[in-house]
């Protein structure tokens, strides 16, 4: 079993493991590992498995409330919704993938998502997607390849989100020259469950087969885990073996194959094979269990020839699962899958041991020890220091800039790439199959589902200000917390809790690890202010090229809870003559701007102020005069500030606006202020939502009518606005064609 491995220094490099790894590996051995054992330890040690770099700074996230049923740890957070009922979801990054193949890396991410949903027993019932491309505006070769990107991705997601009967009812795309040589795509799935049939991913009881389900594995994704764990070079354009091939129609049939084993009492535990295949699927079972098991790596079904059992233990191809199941309901298990035309074969059995042992046609061909995989992987406490340039950026305001008047600004901004309406993306995604969906992509803020078997809806929204978290990795996470959380409010529904995804640059880099360990400190604090816990997530480091790393993303997506589907608010003007209210304090507020960075080209400034009591005081306003069926239509200001706000709120409904805001600064209509949002209200309950107030700060802007947009010296005519707004986009990305 043990050869020795020639050139030792060159696999290890090639398997990005250090001197000190393989003496550690010998050390938990005893022995000289193979070159399987060194590929099992290489995938379970990497950045994306074992988080070794990022570890030290999740601890400590809230991930408790009485409403959580599981929390971090499993293949998705579970929160209770109420009737008997559960949401099952989760966030994960797929971008190294995306950018070396952006249709199958992308497809595949929205794969991988949906079964780390359904492998907890719960149908898929709603996808989103937070999208980061780069410059996508120029005429040369980088512009190019970015709308080559997004054409790509947004194909991926809809191919594979589509063919599955999943919903794509929203999410969030921006575009920064940070994202040019290292793209981000992060996918979200919910799902719905019974709240007391939840499965998870554990093998135990002695003796219980080990079932391998679904396609059979090939060599695609060989080595994606260790890939998605390194930087981007030039050489990185030859990794397209390491991105997986997905196949809907198979991960289909593996939905509803599953679903139908999971009406049955069969199974113990079952684990999605995602990154790492099925070293990580097998070793995670059994780790969480303490059990050991043996694979009979011959026994997999395969889809080539010729195939090692390293090939086996790391392949990712897509649409597998591994079963742990009762003894004795192996045929009744292979039935159901043959049903739907699936290979279903028992590969191995649980046992007391402790150990994961590999045969190979009978002969033993790895012997690795479950426990120290996980337990002793590295945790690395990587050296941090701030970055200089906050230092050269915190102190820059607008007077650093010469003037721009407020219709040239306003003009600039509704036809920003961040702001005009991303049509082009989200009618290729169907947003409305399964028949439930309340509010979807194009309607702005929250995306709402209504369930059906209980009368609720669930709001979800996925959010982050990348420039915020440039200048102040700390706050600018916070509020990304607190964005998300405001969208789901302004829908009517009660923020629970959040998933993440936290994109950063290379670890290795100590201003890296300190923007990372600053945006998990900013998470930390929202998420406790807010009372909404971390139930999941997914930590992507080396976004970096060249040695150029991406902004601190760490984008975030809120679910809430409506009890009441039919009192779900919109986000856009529904009635001419009603009044517009502006809720919360405006201040001349621009740092990390829209404005700033539109207009002057510069991502510079402080961040606005946070103060959480604010902000749930503007949720409870919302959530309560919505249950009392005052309010017409709810917005929260963000990006573009009151001006952009209103004008979306515009373009959607088709119904122009003549209204007047109180400033400072005449520029303050683009200020970025938070806990603030537009609330419209019919005539009637005026008097019943001013006595709502309180102490809050609020004015009376305007009125809904007409067919001119006006908001104090800003003027456009509605037909002219939606015309940009509308058409924009699809011009830029077709650019080309």
């Amino acid at each position: 079993m043990s050869i020795p491995i020639e050139n030792i220094e060159k696999v290890l490099k090639q398997h990005k493991l250090s001197m000190d790894d393989y003496a550690h590996i010998k050390k938990i051995l005893s022995r000289e590992p193979n070159l399987v054992e060194i590929g099992i330890f290489s995938a379970m040690w990497s950045e994306h498995c074992s988080y070794k770099s990022s570890k030290v700074h999740l601890n400590g996230f809230p991930t408790k409330a009485p409403w959580v049923i599981q929390g971090p740890g499993e293949n998705a957070g579970v929160i209770d919704i109420g009737g008997g009922y559960a949401a099952v979801f989760k966030m994960e990054s797929h971008n190294h993938p995306s950018f070396i193949e952006p249709y199958q890396g992308a497809a595949t991410g929205v794969g991988g998502i949906m079964r780390d949903v359904f492998t907890m027993g719960a149908r898929p019932i709603a996808n989103l997607n937070a999208l980061r491309f780069g410059n996508v505006l120029n005429k040369d070769d980088i512009s190019a390849h970015q709308r080559y990107l997004v054409r790509g991705v947004v194909a991926g997601i809809g191919g594979y989100g589509n063919c599955m009967g999943v919903p794509t009812i929203g999410g969030e795309t921006s575009f920064d020259e940070c994202y040019n040589g290292n793209i981000l795509v992060n996918a979200f799935t919910l799902g719905l469950a019974k709240s007391d049939e939840i499965f998870y991913g554990r093998a135990e009881g002695i003796g219980n087969p080990v079932i391998y389900v679904g396609s059979k594995t090939g060599r695609d994704g060989l080595g994606g885990a260790v890939m998605s764990s390194d930087s981007f070079t030039e050489a990185s354009k030859s990794l397209r073996p390491t991105v997986q091939v997905g196949d809907p129609f198979t991960e289909k049939l593996l939905l509803e194959a599953c679903l139908e084993l999971f009406k049955t009492d069969y199974v113990v535990g079952i684990q999605d094979m995602g990154a790492a295949g099925l070293t990580s699927s097998s070793f995670e079972m059994a780790g969480r269990s303490g059990s050991g098991m043996i694979m009979h790596l011959d026994k997999v079904p395969a889809r080539e020839e010729g195939m090692t059992p390293y090939e086996f233990m790391l392949s990712e191809s897509q649409e597998r699962m591994l079963i742990c199941a009762r003894k004795g309901t192996e045929q009744a298990i292979i039935d159901i899958f043959e049903k739907w035309d699936l290979d279903c074969a028992v590969i191995g059995e649980v046992t007391a041991t402790g150990n994961m042992e590999l045969f190979w046609h009978g002969e033993k061909c790895a012997d690795v020890p479950v426990d120290p995989v996980s337990e002793e992987a590295p945790m690395l406490n990587r050296p941090m220091s701030r970055p200089i340039y906050l230092d050269t950026i915190a102190n820059i305001t607008l007077k650093n800039f010469d003037a721009i008047d407020n219709q040239t600004a306003f003009e600039k901004l509704i036809s920003s790439m961040e702001v005009v309406d991303k049509g082009w993306i989200y009618q290729q995604y169907d947003s409305m199959v399964q028949a439930s969906t309340v509010k979807k992509g194009g309607e702005l803020d929250a995306s709402v589902i209504r369930i059906k078997e209980t009368g609720v809806a669930l709001a979800m929204s996925a959010d982050c200000n990348v420039r915020y978290c440039y200048i102040d990795p700390k706050a600018g996470a916070a509020a990304a917390v607190i964005e998300s959380g405001r969208n789901v409010a302004m829908s009517g529904a009660t923020p629970k809790a959040i998933t993440d995804c936290l994109n950063y640059g290379n670890p290795e880099n100590p201003e890296v690890m300190w923007q990372f360990a600053q945006g998990c400190l900013g998470i930390k604090e929202a998420c406790i202010e807010l009372n909404t816990p971390v139930i999941g997530g997914n930590v992507s480091l080396y976004n970096e090229t060249n040695g150029k790393s991406v902004f601190p993303t760490p984008a975030i997506a809120m679910v809430g809870v409506n009890e009441d589907q039919h009192k779900v608010l919109l986000s856009t003007f529904q009635k001419e003559g009603n009044t517009l209210y502006l809720i919360g304090e405006s201040k001349s507020e621009f740092g990390g701007s829209l404005y700033m960075k539109e207009l002057y080209a510069t991502v510079a400034g402080t961040i606005p102020t946070i103060d959480y009591t604010l902000e749930r005081v503007l949720w409870n306003l919302v959530i309560e005069a919505n249950k009392k069926g005052l309010l017409a239509s709810a917005k929260d200001c963000s990006s573009g500030g009151v001006a952009i706000a209103l004008a979306k709120m515009a373009c959607v409904s088709g119904k122009g606006i003549k209204a007047t805001m109180n400033v400072t600064d005449t520029r303050d209509i683009f200020a970025e202020s938070m806990s603030r949002a537009i609330i419209e209200v019919a005539p009637e309950n005026c008097t019943a939502f001013e006595a709502m107030l309180g102490d809050l700060k609020s004015q009376k802007i305007g009125t809904i009518g007409g067919n001119m947009f006006t908001l104090n010296d800003v003027n456009m005519n509605l037909s002219d606005m939606q015309s940009v707004y509308y058409n924009t986009f699809k011009q830029v990305i077709e650019g080309d064609l």
